[in-house]
């Protein structure tokens, strides 16, 4: 989501701040590599701010499986990185992981991995952190001995180079997160109690680098010329410190004080690029959506022909301008982010605008074929006669939010419904998601890889909230069909079944509308190129530029 602690005012001290400021300043893949010298294209340190608050960062932990690592990109390594945009995997740790049946996950491990103090890595290591994970179950983030989204696991064992999970019925939607957990060396966390209590101060891990120098603010980290990959590190130092709101991170962009920044920074575009055009540049990628959700078990939005009227009285692209100046582009109806997810897209829809115009002459014509008629003061009332008034919900301080909700009730009033907006503490509107009273607000859609548990969750009746937890089903969409949909693909363990199933969902939002998508929301990366090129962006959006940093990293490489 949009970061809410950032206001649209605060943007205009920004651009003033930074017309002040001095604006001097200082490829391939992860499928395979040798270790050794990264010869041309060296970059001698890249600074970033640090991963953790200064407070926590004084108790120098490394361990990945506690509350707050000092670093969770740099050390210790995942299986697989799959890239939250496209979906498309990379081999890390393991060659490749792959369903046996529904109920069996065989995972490969890469041979020729080291950890940091010379002990090889092996498959010994990966069943020694998934097993660890059942005697200490405050590590188990990827549920693999509960029965979080699937069943939960009887066994992980080792032989070879081979790792089994066996299942006691279908964990397929364990998989993204099984991949993702970061693996621990067997020769140091046996002998530590309970992993997620356990200070790891001299870490042990097969990643690109190593404890350099830490004082308590200041972490050093140097890279390993024996990684496995150690051809595609080009990088010598990672230097970590300090924490920025936008005013600040902007400023050291500016003057080459950080190469690189993943926080809001508002308008972007004016704020840092602006200054030098060549180095300063940004990459807002798509993570996810803001959508509209009615309560579908009240009036009107318990009827899909208003719903689907009034979602062409948005004007998306005036949302755009004044939630994120136009950096983060109107969404697709279908609850994908599109272009990186169109190989998901039913062949109906190929080839289509998914993206719902602003058409306010489209709205009132529905609106009226509806039954919603519109009287003589301009205002449509039910189709049983009875006043029609929406009132419009939205977190009080949620700034971009806000900005989206007034564009929303513009519209909605030019078509003859009349709406208010309402500002609530946050509180007070996640107690209405709690309860179901209210008529709409703003969500955030999930647009990762899971799609059982993003756009699945939010259309499984199984998902409403209660009274004590807010879950994904906000708005109270209904169908038995639906439901069996969302449990079918969370259990597919094929690409062609998922593929089938997102496809019926996606035609659920484009016919039933139970959320109307608005605008994307982002993952961000804010950088230089002086010191080093090969960033994800636009045109080369080969990963989720928040998230998969250690890919990031194997592309890096020095501008001269």
């Amino acid at each position: 989501m949009l970061t809410r602690s950032t206001s649209l005012a605060a943007a205009g001290g920004l651009l003033a701040s930074l017309a002040l400021a001095a604006c001097s300043g200082g490829g391939g893949t992860a499928d395979g590599g040798s270790g050794g010298a990264a010869g041309d294209g060296m970059v001698a340190q890249l600074t970033f701010p640090a991963e953790v608050q200064g407070a926590v960062g004084g108790l120098g932990n490394f361990n990945p499986y506690s509350p707050n690592p000092l670093t969770t990109f740099w050390l210790y390594e995942p299986l697989i990185i799959k890239n939250g945009l496209t979906c498309e995997e990379t081999p890390w740790l393991a060659n490749k992981a792959e369903w046996k049946d529904d109920k069996t996950l065989v995972i490969e491990v890469r041979d020729g991995v080291k950890w940091s103090d010379g002990q090889p890595f092996t498959a010994k290591d990966v069943a020694f952190t998934f097993n660890l994970m059942k005697q200490y179950p405050g590590m188990d983030k990827a549920g693999v001995w509960t029965e979080t989204f699937g069943a939960p696991a009887d066994s992980v064992t080792a032989e070879g180079n081979t790792v089994t999970l066996a299942f006691s019925g279908n964990a397929a939607a364990k998989y993204d997160e099984i991949i993702k957990q970061k693996m621990l060396p067997e020769h140091v966390y046996s002998k530590v109690g309970d992993p997620t209590k356990y200070i790891d101060k001299k870490p042990v891990s097969t990643g690109p680098y190593k404890l350099g120098t830490f004082n308590g603010r200041r972490l050093v980290l140097d890279r390993r010329a024996d990684y496995w990959q150690a051809d595609k590190v080009k990088v010598q130092k990672i230097v970590q410190e300090g924490q920025y709101d936008a005013s600040q991170a902007a400023l050291k962009l500016r003057a080459g004080e950080l190469d690189a920044y993943w926080g809001e920074i508002p308008n972007p575009e004016k704020t840092f690029v602006s200054a030098d055009k060549k180095t300063n540049k940004f990459y807002y990628a798509p993570n996810g959506m803001t959508v509209l959700t009615g309560n579908l078990e009240k009036k009107p939005f318990d009827d899909v022909k208003f719903r689907e009227a009034i979602s062409y009285a948005m004007d998306k692209e005036a949302m755009s301008l004044k939630a994120t100046y136009g950096v983060m582009k109107p969404a697709s109806q279908t609850g994908l982010k599109l272009p990186s997810m169109e190989k998901l897209l039913p062949d109906a829809y190929k080839g289509q605008d998914t993206v719902l115009p602003y058409d306010t002459a489209k709205a009132n014509q529905m609106l009226d074929a509806a039954g919603y008629a519109k009287g003589a003061d301009g205002k449509r009332t039910l189709p049983d006669g009875s006043p029609l008034a929406v009132n419009f919900t939205v977190q009080a301080g949620f700034i971009d939010y806000q900005a989206i909700a007034d564009v929303i009730a513009k519209g909605m009033n030019e078509v003859g419904v009349a709406t208010k907006v309402t500002a609530s503490a946050p509180e007070s509107v996640d107690d209405q998601k709690k309860t179901g009273n209210f008529q709409v607000l703003l969500e955030y859609l999930h647009g990762g890889c899971e799609l059982a548990r993003n756009i699945g969750a939010k259309l499984s009746s199984k998902q409403f909230p209660s009274e004590k937890e807010i879950l994904p089903n906000v708005g109270r969409f209904s169908d038995p069909s639906v439901d069996a949909t969302v449990d079918a693909l969370s259990q597919a363990t094929d690409e062609e079944t998922q593929r089938t199933e997102v496809g019926k969902l996606v035609d659920v939002m484009m016919k039933q509308y139970p959320v109307t998508s608005l605008i994307y929301a982002p993952t961000r990366l804010i950088y230089r190129t002086d010191k080093a090129t090969g960033w994800p962006s636009e045109q080369d959006p080969y990963a989720n530029p928040s998230d998969d940093r250690l890919l990031v990293l194997t592309r890096l490489t020095s501008p001269k």
